[in-house]
């Protein structure tokens, strides 16, 4: 699985594909989780993590190794807690606090800045990051319905071919 998650990276090279490449790269991670259980989709999450250092291109991997790598198993903790609210007050500080911290290594480590956005100029990085806000509240919404998709429609077959 770690080695489908590190092929799917790679095609973080493609334009465009920087930041869908390792949100879906996450997902082989849910598949762990739900299939085996949360250590075995750390240990898929970790090896995949060595992998993307070594080969994704600079920003997928980061984000990947940051956040989209680890969340589906840290929201399968969070919605363990019973308030609804404290819930998604923990998943936007560790998602602002993942954004935070890849833009900042991507500026110190591999000399990428974010300037003035286009037409917005200084206001261009404030609404990047309330898209990126509100993309992360979605990508939320999905990781629930690509996991009840999966249960629906392949967990009974990948669950034989498991135990074979």
């Amino acid at each position: 699985m770690s080695a489908l998650a590190a092929v799917l990276l790679l095609l973080s090279y493609f334009p465009y594909f920087t930041y869908a490449v390792p949100a879906i790269a996450g997902l082989v991670g849910l598949i762990v989780l739900i299939e085996i259980n949360t250590k075995w989709s750390i240990i898929t999450y970790v090896v995949t993590a060595v992998l993307a250092l070594l080969f994704a291109e600079p920003e997928a991997m980061l984000m990947y190794v940051l956040f989209l790598g680890y969340y589906p198993i840290l929201k399968s903790v969070i919605e363990k807690i019973n308030n609804k609210t404290v819930q998604y007050v923990v998943k936007f500080a560790v998602f602002n606090a993942a954004v935070i911290l890849v833009y900042t290594v991507l500026a110190k480590i591999f000399g990428i800045y974010m300037g003035d956005v286009g037409v917005l100029g200084k206001y261009g990085i404030a609404f990047l990051f309330a898209l990126a806000n509100i993309t992360f509240y979605l990508y939320d919404i999905v990781l629930v319905r690509v996991a009840n998709v999966y249960l629906m429609r392949l967990h009974k077959q990948v669950s034989k071919i498991l135990k074979k």
